[in-house]
């Protein structure tokens, strides 16, 4: 068969192992999945109530305009519905980014480490990928990104808060680096962690007004805790969200999805109970690398923290797996003596923290 040559040498997303899958595996009678940056207090009870009296017609195919998320969504963030774009999670939009923008004439520009599906998608359309290096402090190059960028560049990515490390670039400062992008390189801010960010940021939604080639990415898999339905969105000029609609597959977000959606992002109560909970969460851990000099603790302002031990990331994978936790070894992620693990609810934080003591202490 006449494969693309840009898929030679690529691999697919390997998931982790299920739960059920670990427990057999190890004979654990329990165990509590930290490596996917979920929320441990899941989804607003107002999205459980849906669930529960959801009637829902399953011959019938979801609304391919998500009309009503759309007016929902539209006025959260004050844009207008035309300036919306709802996929099958941020991953959906990704894929529609890199579609319709690069081909083997082209570039792109991102951190690395980063969200491997920038690179990952970039590869599949045959694009050259430009991969800067991240500061010291785990931080977005900004300055070595825009040295990167020429004539062939049509998308910069930038993970806010960045994945895997948790870093976040205050307002002034990523504007600062957008004004400087050439108007025909499109400037991607993914914002799958923003909800997690204390202080509250300053909404960016006016970047969009001023810059015609920036589109904010968003999803409802995090803070919202609806990871299973898949719903993600874009906000950009209406030029932009036009092409990516041409691009779009129909029907590629769920009823269920959209209805959740619209539930999960009214309860705003419910956001600022999470937010502030993982708040509590970053402060634990931030508690216990300060009693360790050998531990590094990149400054996290999202759901999840990297820690690097000094030790083999596997080897700090496999003692937490085994006393059932699974997290992310660093090994995967560009962080070979580090581990990333998602915030839980504060026992469980503390009994992680508990392991990784024991792991130093026997070294």
């Amino acid at each position: 068969m006449k494969w693309k040559k840009s898929l030679n040498g690529l691999a697919s997303y390997k998931p982790g192992k299920r739960e059920e899958e670990v427990m057999m595996e190890l004979g654990l009678e329990s165990i509590v999945k930290l490596s996917s940056n979920e929320n441990p207090l899941g989804a607003s009870p107002q999205v459980k109530d849906v669930i529960a009296h959801s009637h829902l017609a399953t011959e019938i195919y979801p609304d391919g305009w998500a009309s009503e998320l759309r007016k929902v969504v539209a006025a959260y963030h004050g844009v207008s519905e035309e300036e919306l774009i709802f996929t099958a999670g941020v991953d959906e939009l990704i894929a529609l980014l890199t579609r319709g923008l690069l081909s083997e004439q082209t570039n792109t520009v991102m951190a690395v480490p980063t969200f491997v599906q920038y690179r990952q998608n970039a590869l599949i359309e045959g694009a050259e990928v430009r991969e800067i290096g991240l500061l010291e402090d785990g931080s977005h190059d900004l300055e070595k990104m825009l040295a990167a960028i020429d004539a062939n560049t049509a998308i910069v990515w930038i993970c806010n808060p960045n994945n895997p490390t948790g870093n976040y670039i205050d307002t002034t400062e990523l504007e600062a680096f957008i004004a400087k992008v050439p108007a025909d390189c499109l400037v991607v801010v993914d914002e799958a962690y923003i909800d997690y960010v204390l202080p509250v940021p300053e909404r960016h939604e006016d970047w969009m007004r001023r810059y015609p080639n920036v589109i904010i990415t968003r999803t409802f898999s995090k803070i919202y805790g609806l990871a299973s339905s898949r719903v993600g969105y874009g906000i950009a000029q209406k030029e932009v969200i036009e092409k990516l609609n041409i691009i779009r597959p129909p029907f590629n977000t769920t009823t269920t999805g959209q209805q959740l959606a619209i539930e999960a992002l009214n309860d705003q109560a419910f956001i600022e109970k999470c937010r502030t909970e993982n708040a509590q969460g970053i402060k634990q851990y931030e508690a216990f690398a300060s009693e360790y000099p050998e531990v590094k603790l990149y400054p996290s302002k999202s759901n999840f923290v990297l820690l690097d031990l000094d030790i083999p990331a596997d080897e700090i994978f496999d003692y937490l797996e085994k006393n059932g936790y699974i997290t992310r070894s660093g090994a995967a992620l560009g962080f070979p003596t580090a581990i990333r693990i998602t915030l839980g609810c504060r026992e469980d934080n503390e009994a992680v923290i508990t392991l990784l003591k024991e792991l130093l202490a026997n070294r």
